[in-house]
């Protein structure tokens, strides 16, 4: 007995208890709350949020761990959270602001603002301190970063924790996550939505999508001004992103061809091209009539799909691999983090992409061995990039910064720095022949272990003061104010996406998920349709929403407090 109490109220004649009494209560406090995230309401759950309640439970009956630990593991969880984010957006985060993508992410600013300006009306309206507001609009958003970021700046400007910080957070999560869906749905009958034509539209990759997904077309040639051209002559005339991936000549009696930049087009030939959805239109109508074709049948081609594997071809461009050249096969298409792009001679490779290649079985096979395609090779981490970053990110997070209005010098904090720092290695680094790649699975192993301990720390530090808060100092109206801060900027965002820019549903409600970081959100948008729109617009938003929530809970905090 004597032990049990000891290690879970911890040894007393050892500093913060002992490393048993420490390491048992944190494991006790994940390993409760993963598996109560797994339970499902209406098919929606808490996930890993669970920890923080659960580290709240055992805060509240004084089994804690040493305060100076505590912070600590809390802020170490933290930069390894945001730090693989910024690792598995970072390649698409510069892209998701071309066109159609900038409209998206001008919509996530409008209800990042909206929320901000909510708060900061409830703040000087209601009275309730800045620092409880902050964490009731960082769980009204559902985001954790933003949190912590505010936790950080609040302990830099006056020295200690602030624990309300994260009881606002804890109170205002479940209806943020709640509150975000019913919006959502809410929207589905104020627009008027017919599902059906809303969703073939999102499948043919009509409206903001069509910079941020390929297809390919069969095309016919009809066209007399490319008769007798070569496809380096058409080119500069068209002036779009397309490669033309194989070809069927009129006389060939049905042999399809590979093409390169001096293969000669005639009439009637028949041509299979890649290219973005905006520009396909263009496409089809300046060569000819698009026409339903099969490629696979001619079985002197293949495709196959093939991973970058070899350091060295990080940062390559297409066009220095000469693979046409040397092998006699094509790359048509490049999947990168789950988007497809324009395999266009400028466009450069890195490590753990996945690339389509068009050609005989021999120079497919000749080209695999060029590229790597070695699972194995992917599978050992790049630990390098990692800690090189976090510790850039910690110094970029120290770095203070002067702001018009603003008393005290902002700084990025423990958030903010990796987070930056992370998204710019990831699409920087190539370029500098740093391999900042990592699998799937070890980018989500160091994320959840991340979160994992943030939010088990959180919870810990909050849980002695959390009943006490809720019965007696009305923290139970803190849901209100975290239901109005999260459904309120959702359906005006909504309404000024569908009016004012005419998006298509389903690429709206992935935005408005995007935009509150909320992944239970994007699974509900999810299940609505079979095609991707939501899951693109989330992802397109996703970047720039994390880096505004971080920033502002921050500037928050040091302007208000």
């Amino acid at each position: 007995m004597e032990l049990l109490r000891n290690l879970f109220e911890g040894y007393p004649n050892l500093w913060g208890g002992g490393v048993a009494h420490s390491v048992l209560i944190l494991s006790l406090v994940i390993a409760f709350g993963i598996m109560l995230g797994k339970i499902k309401v209406a098919g929606i759950s808490l996930g890993v949020t669970w920890i923080l309640f659960v580290g709240i439970v055992f805060g509240h009956f004084d089994l804690n761990l040493d305060e100076h630990l505590l912070h600590f593991l809390k802020e170490f969880g933290l930069i390894l959270f945001v730090y693989s984010i910024g690792l598995q957006v970072g390649p698409g985060f510069f892209s998701a602001f071309k066109k159609g993508g900038f409209t998206l992410n001008v919509l996530a600013v409008l209800v990042v603002f909206i929320s901000v300006l909510i708060t900061v009306a409830l703040h000087f309206i209601t009275g309730i301190p800045i620092t409880t507001m902050v964490g009731i609009l960082s769980g009204a958003v559902t985001n954790t970063p933003g949190l912590g970021a505010a936790q950080q700046a609040n302990s830099d400007l006056n020295g200690i924790d602030a624990p309300e910080i994260a009881l606002g957070y804890a109170v205002a999560y479940p209806l943020g996550v709640i509150g975000c869906i019913l919006a959502l749905l809410a929207l589905k009958y104020l627009l008027h939505i017919n599902t059906r034509k809303e969703e073939a539209e999102a499948e043919q990759g009509l409206g903001h999508l069509q910079e941020l997904t390929v297809r390919p077309v069969s095309v016919e040639i009809r066209n007399e001004a490319v008769d007798g051209k070569t496809i380096k002559e058409i080119k500069p005339l068209l002036n779009r992103a397309f490669v033309i991936s194989r070809i069927r000549h009129r006389d060939s009696e049905n042999e399809v061809e590979l093409v390169n930049a001096d293969t000669v087009l005639h009439l009637q030939d028949q041509i299979l091209f890649i290219s973005n959805p905006k520009d396909m239109e263009a496409i089809i109508a300046f060569f000819g009539r698009q026409i339903s074709a099969e490629w696979e049948q001619d079985k002197k081609l293949i495709s196959r799909r093939i991973l970058i594997t070899k350091p060295e071809l990080n940062g390559k461009s297409l066009a220095q691999l000469k693979i046409r050249n040397n092998f006699g096969a094509s790359i048509t298409r490049i999947n990168r983090s789950g988007v497809d792009l324009v395999a266009t001679p400028h466009l450069q490779l890195q490590m753990g992409d996945r690339v389509t290649i068009v050609g005989s079985e021999l120079a497919v096979s000749h080209t695999e061995k060029v590229l790597g395609n070695s699972l194995k090779r992917l599978n050992h981490p790049n630990l390098i990039p990692i800690f090189l970053g976090i510790a850039l990110g910690c110094i970029l997070g120290s770095l203070p910064f002067m702001f018009p209005g603003i008393p005290q010098p902002v700084k990025l904090g423990l958030a903010g720095g990796p987070l930056i720092v992370s998204i710019l290695i990831s699409r920087f680094g190539p370029q500098y022949k740093l391999i900042t790649y990592t699998t799937m699975s070890a980018n989500l192993m160091i994320r959840e272990i991340g979160i994992s301990l943030f939010l088990a720390c959180v919870g810990l530090g909050a849980g002695k003061g959390f009943v006490d808060t809720i019965i007696h100092e009305g923290g139970y109206v803190w849901i209100a104010y975290g239901a109005i801060i999260t459904i309120v900027p959702l359906l005006v965002g909504g309404l000024v996406g569908r009016y004012a820019w005419k998006l298509n549903y389903y690429t709206l409600i992935g935005v408005l998920s995007g935009t509150n970081t909320n992944p239970p959100a994007l699974a509900y948008s999810s299940e609505l349709t079979s095609c991707d729109a939501p899951a693109v617009g989330y992802a397109t938003v996703y970047p720039l929403a994390m880096f505004l929530r971080v920033l502002t809970a921050q500037l928050l905090i040091l302007a208000l407090a």
